[in-house]
């Protein structure tokens, strides 16, 4: 059984405002560096790459972050283009979902290999469940949730997204 958390009308208000506290905390950058964990990740670091540039002068690069889940603890990999240059900017590590911090940790564990300015993590839902001291600077929603239960996002097809929870 799933039960309805966020509509699309809801999860574009969450986007939004998530763009704009990114925008107040980097507001004296020219660059942000958007990292998305792929795949749901990246399609919600698009989604706030699109409204940080409708409110910000922000340049706000956008790369994937692939995660191999095959070994006990996943291997994260950042997929850069060979002119992006990670080091002394500002990054946001962003998910769809802080279950148990164990993928976000994995993926900030690779983009310290740049000496970064700075990471943030943003995410739409945080399931406070975390194993890892791992804390979303920036959340869309943040729900008490069994370790049983799922959340289960949908970003896929512009107004029919939507964020459920399943037994």
């Amino acid at each position: 059984m799933q039960t309805l958390i966020l509509n699309a009308g809801q999860i574009e208000k969450k986007i939004t405002r998530i763009a704009y506290e990114i925008y107040e905390a980097h507001s004296g950058e020219k660059e942000v560096i958007l990292a998305g964990v792929a795949p749901g990740g990246y399609m919600l670091a698009e989604r706030i790459k699109t409204a940080l540039q409708k409110i910000s002068p922000l340049i706000v690069p956008l790369v994937k972050v692939k995660i191999d889940k095959t070994e006990n603890l996943p291997k994260a990999e950042v997929g850069l283009d060979k002119k992006q240059k990670f080091d002394g900017k500002a990054i946001v590590l962003i998910d769809d979902v802080l279950n148990t911090g164990t993928i976000l940790a994995c993926s900030m564990k690779a983009l310290l290999q740049f000496a970064v300015k700075s990471i943030h993590i943003a995410v739409l839902v945080d399931r406070n469940h975390t194993i890892f001291p791992i804390k979303a600077d920036y959340t869309g929603l943040s729900i008490a949730t069994t370790l049983q239960e799922h959340v289960v996002v949908n970003l896929g097809t512009k107004g029919k997204e939507s964020v459920a929870l399943k037994d």
